[in-house]
């Protein structure tokens, strides 16, 4: 579960960062100082990649919860972030858990995903399955790749899908188990590039779990993760082309 959480979560330092590029950093300085919640979560972006300015951790954590009280759902989530890495902040899932719902509650998907995979570890909360479906489900309707995908794995019901999916995720029993629908999913954050909803769906294919039996269809998903340097599709794809 925890490989789960920092995969959705510590991605965080990539996103932000781009966020950032070639702005200027005095100008960003500046409307931070005058109070404007996006300046100074950027600002904080900044001091953490060292983007336009020297890397400050303490900085980078100071702009971020400046903008973070202000309401700004994106500095919520990075703040909630950096309380369950332990970046700067000190490790502290009930005070991650009360940031990122800030943020979640706002509509803000991202924060609706790390929500949902509080719930789904008991991570500052107790487990709950429901609640990580509804969170899920959120941020799922609203496009969020990340979410499509951890909603089709609590889906999948056959096959070595969902024994891959046992690995990954706590139980769904809030659910009833309908590969058909896990495929929806899968293919929603597949055809958005999601590597790993590419690969699985491609098992679906492979299998006749939810669609029918498909080979070519099978190997052109995996061909697709592949493409993003996914290791079980590449060992998929090989194995189908001999």
């Amino acid at each position: 579960m925890l490989r789960i959480v920092y995969w959705c979560m510590g991605l965080f330092a990539v996103c932000f960062v781009l966020l950032a590029q070639a702005q200027d950093f005095e100008v960003i300085k500046r409307a931070a100082e005058q109070g404007d919640a996006e300046s100074q979560y950027n600002l904080g972006i900044m001091y953490f990649s060292g983007n336009g300015v020297a890397e400050n951790d303490n900085e980078a954590e100071k702009w971020i919860r400046e903008a973070a009280e202000q309401g700004y759902a994106p500095a919520q989530n990075s703040l909630g972030s950096m309380y369950i890495s332990g970046y700067v902040v000190g490790q502290n899932h009930a005070e991650a858990v009360k940031w990122i719902r800030k943020a979640a509650e706002q509509g803000y998907a991202p924060g609706q995903v790390s929500l949902g995979v509080m719930y789904a570890g008991g991570m500052g909360v107790a487990q709950n399955s429901a609640e990580a479906t509804k969170w899920y489900m959120r941020a799922a309707e609203q496009g969020d790749s990340g979410a499509q995908f951890l909603l089709g794995m609590r889906y999948v019901k056959s096959g070595n899908v969902a024994k891959f999916g046992r690995r990954y995720t706590s139980d769904s029993g809030d659910v009833v188990k309908d590969d058909a629908e896990a495929v929806k999913w899968f293919r929603r954050a597949a055809e958005q590039e999601h590597s790993g909803a590419q690969y699985l769906l491609g098992m679906m294919y492979e299998e006749g779990h939810g669609v029918v039996k498909d080979d070519v269809e099978a190997m052109k998903w995996y061909t697709k993760a592949t493409e993003h340097g996914h290791k079980d599709a590449q060992n998929a794809l090989k194995r189908m082309e001999k």
